[in-house]
């Protein structure tokens, strides 16, 4: 059996990017609710807010360092550095727009995590995920969209805001193995 081409998101599935922001919210807005996850209408989190709270998001997602300082999705390093023994698994990541660091605090996130390989040579970072091939691409995101008809199967990772999403299969960190052997 030929090695297959893994792609896994980076935010939402690897690192805990609501966890993060949903701490540094509190933190910083005490008197502002944030949505609880099982009642966010989309995985942006944008998306779940009034648009007048867009300065308060953008000041959290866009600070330096919050990318980097954010914790890992419980059993998502082991059970990359698992399959990466088995299959070329690549960190497929759209970086933020207008968020200059960004790139830097990803790959630092993956360097601290996965080590130096994984963040020189396994990171893509891409803003159409359409574009890279592959055979499958684990996200959380119900919706990939860009200019191809992807050459991957998508997979969402489980998330409280996908749960209403039909038809596609369904990954998380304790299931990864038995839906991969289901594919190949």
């Amino acid at each position: 059996m030929r090695r297959k081409i893994i792609l896994v998101d980076q935010d939402g599935v690897l690192s805990d990017t609501e966890g993060g922001f949903r701490r540094q919210w509190k933190d910083n807005y005490p008197q502002i609710i944030c949505p609880l996850p099982r009642f966010r209408k989309t995985s942006s989190l944008r998306g779940n807010f009034n648009k007048k709270f867009s300065p308060e998001i953008e000041n959290i997602l866009y600070a330096k360092g919050f990318a980097e300082k954010l914790t890992p999705v419980s059993g998502a390093i082991d059970a990359i550095k698992e399959m990466s023994q088995y299959h070329d698994v690549f960190i497929c990541t759209t970086p933020l727009a207008k968020y200059q660091f960004n790139l830097s605090d990803k790959s630092k996130w993956v360097e601290q995590y996965l080590g130096e390989e994984w963040a020189r040579r396994k990171i893509i970072f891409v803003r159409d995920k359409t574009l890279i091939n592959g055979d499958i691409l684990i996200d959380d995101s119900p919706e990939i969209k860009g200019l191809r008809n992807p050459s991957w199967e998508h997979i969402i990772f489980d998330q409280p805001y996908n749960v209403h999403i039909q038809g596609k299969r369904r990954i998380d960190w304790n299931n990864w193995k038995r839906i991969l052997s289901e594919l190949f």
